[in-house]
């Protein structure tokens, strides 16, 4: 098979949902021709009817002619096999967070489409390797893991599998540029690079609610350092119910003491933003999120019935505990050469995640406080709060050696 890039020429998506909706539009508004399957006709009728309600919505702000938003929706085809698709380059596959779903639907992909073309899923964690091997093609899969709102958000995580051939991973990037995502390349392991990093970083920031903090608090002094929002303000937006039902689903997790006070809430109906009750109340019609001293008695009762003493906690202790548990995980990450280098780690964050452009994201944070005193630091975390804390072994390496995280390039390729 020679190296040339495949330029992406029709694509298809299959799924109306959210996810499927803004991945449509940041196709067809790059110009690109796009085949729509979704099991629901009726489903996908109402997501033809978005995209053409948000393309006009454009035109009357002034951002797109009536030209421009006759051509993107012209790039629109909605399709009701999957034989239709057999002649596409790429198919992106978004439904919902289920591997066996996901398994038929890449079986069926398999069975009809041409040769070359190439299998990606739109998963935000879920094991590519494991998808790709229900195929005779693995070489030809991938994961582009696109964020929401997909046609606005910039960053695109394109997950390398293990068999994916370069010249897959080369078409995946050229796309990425094609459509105006910043694109990173991530290995194959539980949430990639941004919401496995995500994961320690929310762990901590539940803690800090257990052992004494409020999430109003805890929103300030990361909003204070400046974040976008705080990881509780971050769930009102996003929905609290979507980890609560996926931990429903899977079966494990809900006993965890960290996610009582979630449990909680979606026990309460409060969703978030959308519910207008969530870890903030919000008035009728606005986005404003409002402290609720409701939240507050919530969290206290939670905390005291799992037995925790509770204490002060200052806004230096939560900006040191959340910021390091990025920069610890984000170490493993390259280490494991999840990540080629610290700077694409730079790039999900500031891109994803809402980390402030002016510090460089969390690697270089880290950088220019100098991996020493990081390394002191987190040493003092483990001694107070215990083995959770133990520094990479890269921060030791590089600490050693007085090297920084931007000094670490991968030997791979």
């Amino acid at each position: 098979m020679s190296h040339s890039v495949v330029t992406v020429q029709q694509a298809a998506v299959i799924g109306a949902g959210t996810m499927g909706r803004g991945i449509v539009m940041s196709l067809a508004n790059a110009g690109i021709a796009v085949l729509w399957l979704d099991n629901n006709p009726q489903m996908l009728e109402q997501a033809l009817q978005v995209v053409a309600a948000t393309n006009a919505h454009n035109v009357t702000l002034g951002r797109i002619s009536a030209e421009q938003s006759a051509a993107r929706l012209a790039c629109v085809t909605p399709v009701s096999d999957y034989a239709a698709l057999a002649g596409v380059d790429l198919v992106i596959e978004a439904v919902y967070e289920n591997l066996e779903l996901k398994q038929q639907i890449f079986r069926s992909l398999d069975a009809v489409m041409q040769p070359a073309a190439i299998l990606a899923s739109n998963t935000s964690a879920l094991d590519i390797d494991a998808i790709a091997a229900v195929t005779a093609r693995p070489q030809q899969v991938l994961g582009l893991h696109f964020f929401s709102p997909a046609h606005i958000m910039k960053l695109l995580e394109i997950v390398r599998a293990g068999k994916t051939a370069p010249a897959v991973l080369g078409a995946a990037l050229e796309l990425g540029r094609r459509i105006g995502k910043v694109a990173v390349v991530a290995g194959n392991c539980h949430g990639f690079i941004g919401n496995r990093m995500l994961a320690s970083y929310v762990r901590e920031a539940r803690l800090l609610l257990l052992e004494g903090a409020y999430p109003h608090q805890v929103d300030a002094a990361l909003q204070g350092f400046g974040f976008a929002m705080g990881p509780f303000r971050m769930y009102d937006v996003v929905g609290i119910d979507l980890e609560w039902r996926a931990r429903e689903l899977a079966g494990k997790g809900q006993n965890e003491p960290t996610v009582q006070v979630d449990n909680r809430l979606c026990g309460l109906g409060r969703f978030g933003q959308k519910a207008r009750l969530g870890y903030y109340r919000y008035a009728e019609g606005s986005r404003q999120a409002e402290h609720d001293p409701e939240v507050d008695a919530l969290v206290l009762q939670v905390s005291e019935q799992l037995g925790f003493a509770r204490r002060a906690i200052d806004p230096a202790e939560i900006l040191e505990r959340c910021l390091l548990a990025l920069v610890n995980e984000g170490a493993k990450i390259l280490e494991e050469q999840i990540a080629s280098n610290s700077h694409d780690i730079d790039l999900v964050y500031l891109n994803g995640y809402g980390f402030p452009a002016e510090k460089g994201g969390p690697m270089a944070w880290a950088d220019a406080q100098g991996l020493a005193d990081i390394l002191a630091r987190l040493k003092a975390l483990q001694a107070q709060f215990g083995e959770h804390w133990q520094p990479a072994r890269l921060i030791e390496t590089l600490a050693a050696i007085g090297q920084p995280f931007a000094s670490v390039q991968e030997s791979r390729v």
